[in-house]
């Protein structure tokens, strides 16, 4: 073994896997790495649902900064730009990252630029003169989330043998689910909803959603330290050894050869290699043109992952939409059918988790899919129907969004090789922007024909929209496998 500097991930020699370790790969689930693990997905919701989604993008396009249109063509513009850094820096960050070996550092620090940008969001006061410093610092905070989420996807491999890794995924994006929805809680009925909320603070220069942030970037910080200092040092790297023992055990049971000595298990490369962002860009063109030789699936996967994902997207952000233009959900509707949605979905997310590991992760996106659309044509169908209706289906299209997200994330770490995680997982990023167009495409073309069909109350056309990113996503889908092993990419 040999000493690093603290935060670095720390080199060990799996072959010297202690005892304990491997009953941490095979043994109880909520183990405390795996719970640790699963509250950085907990406290990102702090800049997924507060920040991103429902506290401080509407703050940023509200009468305050000016015309709320033009507010909301500027802010889309900042993400699209946004959007774009990603597509291009996520693939190779990841990459970089795993050939340093220093996957867990760059985590630590990705996640600290997104902590420090959701505080500095306290000085963007609400006056024009200000908009583009909001969007400034939303647009940078959503490129170094998810650079922080590529290398926090890459860790699932190192938490659960490959058996059990679908019920760790889901239990981290149930916790996401969850926590976003107990910050919101807390920010609406100490800050937000009273005239004068706790230690005083109230809506003048919109100081309650000022604070907000503040409290989003604390809750957030803290929620990231377990993770941070469970995957790194020795006993880090013992746990990853021998969860990569016992998968490599299994392949050989299912081949025959449990009887056969076994080679020794190779570690990731720890050496860090200085080269340019064109050199890791010749690479990763290298990484996609071996799996295009030799793993087409994988690809046919990332093609259906990246549209079904931003058909998912899209029931969420614009379910609340169709609850109120076609339902006649109030305002106070609405945010008590956020907060019940997300609750369903994080507690079937965590329990689709264990369906994951039983049945696979393609299944779990198969089937999900399956209901998704079959509830967004009902909605469409139903229109007239009455709330009882949509908060029916409205909580059947949740409780099926998460299991297919997560399920979609293990897909990746059962297959992703040893060291290259945060390299796939940035194709991953990169793919799902490429194609996030999709949903708003097609949810404003859908009500554009409807108004041809049927005139101006044509607003529940959208979900038909919808429905078909997300039945383009199923039929790629039914091309693609279940994973049956680690892919083999030359690192080279």
């Amino acid at each position: 073994m040999s000493p690093h500097a603290p935060g670095r991930d720390t080199e060990f020699n799996p072959a010297a896997a202690d005892a304990d370790s491997l009953v941490s790969a095979r043994g109880k689930l909520l183990t405390w790495p795996v719970i640790a693990w699963g509250l950085w997905d907990w406290g990102s919701a702090a800049f997924n649902a507060v920040i991103t989604t429902f506290v401080f993008s509407v703050y940023l396009t509200g009468s305050a900064f000016g015309d709320p249109a033009a507010n909301e063509s500027s802010l889309s513009l900042g993400l699209a730009i946004a959007g774009a850094c990603i597509a291009l820096l996520a693939p190779v960050t990841g990459q970089r990252s795993d050939r340093a070996g220093r996957t867990v550092f760059w985590l630590g620090a990705y996640t600290a630029v997104v902590v420090a940008v959701s505080a500095a969001l306290y000085f963007v006061l609400p006056e024009p003169g200000y908009l583009w410093l909001g969007i400034t610092l939303l647009g940078v905070g959503n490129i170094f989330f998810e650079l922080a989420s590529v290398n926090y996807n890459g860790l699932l491999s190192r938490l659960a043998t490959k058996d059990r890794v679908g019920a760790v995924s889901g239990l981290g994006w149930g916790m996401g689910y969850l926590g976003g929805i107990v910050l919101l809680l807390i920010l609406y009925v100490g800050f937000i909803s009273p005239e004068v909320g706790w230690f005083g603070v109230t809506a003048e220069n919109g100081l309650n959603v000022r604070v907000s942030m503040l409290i989003s970037a604390a809750w957030f910080g803290l929620c990231a330290i377990p993770v941070l200092v469970t995957q790194s040092g020795k006993r880090a790297w013992r746990r990853w050894a021998a969860i990569q023992a016992a998968d490599d055990d299994d392949a050989r049971m299912l081949a025959g050869l449990e009887n056969e000595p076994a080679d020794p298990v190779e570690a990731p490369s720890r050496i860090m290699r200085h080269e340019s962002l064109l050199a890791s860009y010749k690479h990763l063109w290298r990484t996609l043109v071996g799996l295009y030789r030799a793993h087409p699936e994988v690809l046919w996967f990332l093609l259906a992952a990246a549209v079904f994902r931003d058909g998912l997207a899209g029931v969420f952000t614009y379910g609340g939409i169709i609850a109120q233009n076609t339902f006649g959900f109030s305002s106070g509707d609405v945010i008590i059918f956020a907060v019940a949605a997300n609750v369903v979905a994080g507690v079937a997310t965590i329990a689709a988790g264990r369906l994951d590991d039983v049945l696979g992760p393609r299944k779990v996106i198969l089937g999900a899919l399956t209901v998704l659309v079959a509830a967004g044509l009902l909605v469409f169908f139903l229109h007239s129907a009455g709330a009882t209706i949509f908060w029916m289906l409205g909580l059947i299209l949740s409780g099926c969004v998460g299991p297919a997200q997560s399920a979609a994330r293990s897909y990746l770490a059962r297959l992703a090789p040893e060291g290259r995680e945060g390299e796939i997982f940035g194709l991953y990023a990169t793919t799902g922007r490429a194609v996030s167009f999709m949903a708003p495409a097609m949810y404003g073309a859908a009500i554009w024909v409807g108004t041809r069909v049927v005139g101006e109350s044509a607003g529940y056309w959208g979900i038909l929209g919808i429905v078909l990113v997300l039945a383009i996503g199923l039929l790629l889908m039914l091309r693609v496998q279940d994973p049956t092993g680690h892919i083999t990419v030359a690192a080279e």
